[in-house]
């Protein structure tokens, strides 16, 4: 009986997907929503996205705009965006608050694409915890001869092929991600 791989591929293709999740919030030059993700605003006592109490859209490539439903919410926005890693100076206007996307210089494309290479190895890392934890199963089930040894042999090769596909997909993600950051 050999492992059932499935769950331990769920698990990586969840962590491939958590892994643009985060490299979507690096900001490139571009004017682009997903930076505002993780930016909370103290909305009556609770921390809320920006995106549940505003709209939000690209003016253009470099500006966005951000308009909450309740202007009264403005300078809470406005007060989140200056504390959160942004670095980006809002503007506001009593009625919309507008970020402005500077031009990368040289040396913050560097920093970013160093930055984007580190979120690709703790993608790396956490897909490599799920394959230890799927070697750990099948040496788990040898050892209650609940599988042969050959069957055991057979599970880790299917679980490498697996790991070696995932990190094959995270290496692509932050290639395109650096080549994105490059090009601008």
């Amino acid at each position: 009986m050999k492992i059932d791989i499935k769950p331990y591929e769920e698990k990586m293709k969840k962590a491939v997907a958590h892994l643009e999740d985060e490299l979507a919030t690096v900001r490139a030059g571009k004017a682009n929503a997903s930076v505002l993700d993780k930016v909370r605003v103290d909305y009556w006592g609770t921390p809320t996205p920006i995106r549940d109490i505003a709209q939000i859209k690209a003016v253009d490539a470099r500006t966005l705009s951000i308009q909450p439903w309740d202007k009264s919410a403005l300078k809470a926005i406005e007060k989140a965006i200056l504390a959160s890693d942004v670095g980006i100076t809002p503007q506001n206007d009593g009625t919309v608050i507008r970020l402005s996307f500077p031009q990368l210089t040289e040396e913050r494309r560097k920093e970013l694409s160093k930055q984007v290479v580190k979120m690709g190895e703790d993608g790396k890392v956490a897909i490599r915890n799920i394959r230890r934890d799927a070697m750990d199963k099948c040496k788990d089930m040898k050892k209650k001869s609940e599988m042969t040894e050959d069957e055991e042999k057979q599970s880790g090769t299917d679980i490498q092929k697996l790991t070696d596909k995932f990190i094959k997909d995270i290496d692509v993600i932050v290639d395109k991600k650096k080549a994105e950051i490059m090009a601008i």
